[in-house]
């Protein structure tokens, strides 16, 4: 089977690794791989302490896709000989305030009711666990078998993978969708080459929409939500591990990683496609983490960047058959792309090679969009 993937964030790049590695011809479109919203993200694996109310089959999803990780990771690392700073040592949740405490309480209730346990901390065993925040700090929760991977090592293993395994990279643009006979039938590059294939998968983020060629309906709206980051780097411990923070109602994450580097981020946005990064988005990420860490104004500056996310109107992933055959769409993972590679893998190339949606992926096809209106 010959299959085109427009899109070469993560979920595109594991795709192309999986269906190629099942004896698929893929070819992958892009022409910048993992510089979209892979690049600027943190690569927080926290399906438990990303949790909010109402995302129950969300939450499904990234245990399943947690659940994955390690031997995804082993194996992706084996082939390639490439590091992808994969750890699963927790992430801790902390308040600032008793009104975040409150909030972090009925969470923990909410998810023991979900069947997920998530250890309550007092101040002081934060603190004990990372000895660096602030004395203020209240009380949080422990999500133990959380973690982190670190994108911008994760998106050039996933290439070498898919390259290993026969992918072709094209590094152009993607301009259109061919359409004939009421079915996709391949893309059309921003150089007039047409590629032909059985099969086209969407994974572009918030441009999957924007192709010549897609009949009305056949994707739906996923706009790009901006995130500001802040890399710093420290000379001396600092943190043990990935910290989550809640400073009266404002959600805040720090993500170290072994080199010394710490991501601090991330600013949520409804801005269109502007990826300017802002004063004012940095003053609050730091104010933020000041009161958590007192001692992030001393670390090194390094970085700032802007990415956008893909929302899809509900703020879950998309994937499987587009109303138009032969086209399928992998695309909407909002804040949860890196956490959801493995499993989105899965389910798209069981979606691309067999035509089957497996059980995991059934609340997230596009055909929900259909059943709302």
């Amino acid at each position: 089977m010959e299959i085109v993937i427009v899109g070469a964030g993560v979920v595109g790049l594991a795709t192309a690794w999986r269906a190629a590695a099942r004896g698929a011809a893929v070819t992958l479109v892009d022409p910048a791989p993992g510089s979209a919203a892979t690049a600027v993200a943190a690569g927080m694996l926290n399906p438990v302490s990303e949790l909010t109310y109402g995302e129950e089959p969300l939450l499904r999803l990234g245990l399943a896709s947690r659940e994955r990780y390690g031997a995804f990771v082993a194996e992706l690392e084996e082939l390639t000989g490439l590091d992808t700073a994969y750890r699963a040592d927790g992430i801790v949740q902390v308040a600032f305030d008793s009104g975040d405490l409150g909030y972090l309480d009925d969470l923990r209730r909410f998810q023991e009711s979900l069947g997920v346990p998530a250890a309550p901390l007092t101040g002081r065993e934060c603190r004990e666990l990372e000895p660096m925040l602030a004395p203020g700090v209240r009380g949080g929760l422990l999500a133990p078998e959380d973690g982190s991977i670190d994108p911008r090592r994760l998106a050039p293993a996933l290439l070498a993978a898919a390259e290993k395994r026969g992918t072709r990279l094209v590094r152009r643009r993607a301009e259109g969708v061919l359409v004939e006979r009421d079915a996709a039938v391949g893309v059309r590059l921003d150089d007039g080459t047409e590629l032909r294939a059985d099969r086209v998968l969407l994974a572009a983020g918030p441009w999957s929409g924007d192709l010549d060629g897609l009949p009305p309906g056949a994707v739906p709206a996923v706009r790009p939500v901006k995130g500001q980051v802040i890399r710093l780097r420290t000379r001396v411990p600092f943190l043990r591990r990935c910290v989550r923070g809640l400073v009266q109602g404002s959600s805040i994450y720090l993500v170290p990683r072994a080199d010394g580097e710490i991501v601090l981020g991330a600013t949520q946005e409804e801005l269109g496609f502007d990826t300017q990064v802002t004063a004012g988005g940095l003053w609050e990420l730091l104010r933020d983490a000041r009161e958590l860490l007192p001692g992030i104004t001393e670390l090194d500056f390094v970085e700032v960047s802007a990415g956008l996310r893909p929302g899809s109107p509900d703020n879950a992933p998309v994937m499987g058959p587009s109303p138009l055959p032969g086209l399928v769409l992998g695309t909407g993972h909002f804040r949860n792309g890196i956490l959801l590679t493995p499993v989105s893998a899965d389910i798209l190339t069981d979606v691309l090679l067999d035509g089957t949606v497996p059980d995991v992926g059934l609340p997230f096809t596009p055909a929900r969009f259909e059943e709302q209106r």
